[in-house]
């Protein structure tokens, strides 16, 4: 009997030791620093109206966190899922939807599509799981040759353009409010920068030109009982501000969930404790993890 329960125990111990040496790459954590599992946040996630991922765009882990969220979305919501990002601009909308409709072949989206250097590896299994379950994908960001208009002369430089280019970008005209954190933030940093003390008030414009655009085509793009899914540098969503701002400004009722990233040596808790107002769930990550490019 003896022998019986050694054969038994032994086997279970040497489990339990690889099991605690065994090498973590991500945690999740709330605002208050305790550990959430995965499938606790996702059950607060499939409730949410829009949930933002705001990744590191060269962190290879946040590319397949993404994903997988985006899988047990397309389980849980089906057709009232709705993806976007950053990543495209709004004025390729027209390409997408040709592509995942199937009318344009992968080629000429590929051409044409002013894809992302790291497009291939990390947004492009997002595209495809758009594709294969026939969602929609929005590109909700203002063509960057409007946000490099602001960046050389500030918000009225954009009343002269076209009809048709206003379409791709916020109603005008942007209600940019200075004090909002993250562009404070960055209208105090450039303008210590050398050459940009004058231009710093409108390098922040521009970045609040791709937040209210972001998310004009979300809330243009959404309907109540669906998700939207949103990928972006978490700079546009940390802090609840950026984009998430821009929405409560519009529509203070919804119900919005974001995510940050963090790399950090050690997963066992959030190393800087700034960090943990970041966001409503902090994805931390193991520093060493492989880089996109």
């Amino acid at each position: 009997m003896k022998k019986h329960i050694n054969f038994i125990v032994i086997p279970l111990l040497i489990i339990l030791m690889a099991m605690k040496s065994d090498k973590a790459a991500y945690q999740y954590f709330t605002p208050k620093g305790k550990k959430i599992s995965y499938g606790k946040m996702m059950k607060q996630i499939k409730e949410a109206d829009v949930v933002f991922f705001g990744e590191l765009h060269n962190n290879a882990m946040s590319h397949w966190m993404e994903l997988e969220i985006a899988k047990d979305l397309v389980a849980a919501k089906g057709e009232n899922l709705v993806m976007g990002a950053e990543m495209f601009e709004a004025d390729g909308q027209l390409l997408i939807d040709e592509y995942l409709s199937g009318k344009v072949k992968k080629k000429y989206y590929d051409d044409q599509a002013r894809l992302w250097p790291n497009y291939k590896t990390d947004y492009a299994p997002l595209l495809k799981l758009a594709k294969d379950n026939k969602l929609k994908f929005i590109a909700t960001n203002v063509p960057r040759r409007y946000a490099a208009i602001v960046n050389g002369g500030g918000f009225e430089a954009l009343n002269d353009l076209s009809d048709e280019a206003k379409k791709y970008m916020a109603p005008l005209p942007i209600k940019y409010d200075a004090t909002v954190g993250c562009y404070k933030k960055m209208e105090a940093m450039m303008s210590h920068m050398p050459g940009a003390k004058h231009g710093a008030s409108n390098i922040a414009k521009s970045q609040a030109l791709k937040d209210a655009t972001m998310a004009h085509f979300i809330l243009k793009n959404w309907t109540k009982g669906q998700t939207f899914y949103h990928f972006n540098g978490s700079y546009h969503s940390d802090d609840h501000e950026g984009i998430v701002w821009w929405l409560k400004q519009q529509n203070p009722k919804l119900k919005i969930l974001t995510i940050t990233t963090v790399e950090q040596e050690n997963l066992d808790s959030v190393a800087d404790t700034t960090d943990l107002s970041r966001a409503d769930f902090i994805f931390t990550v193991d520093e060493d993890i492989t880089k996109t490019y």
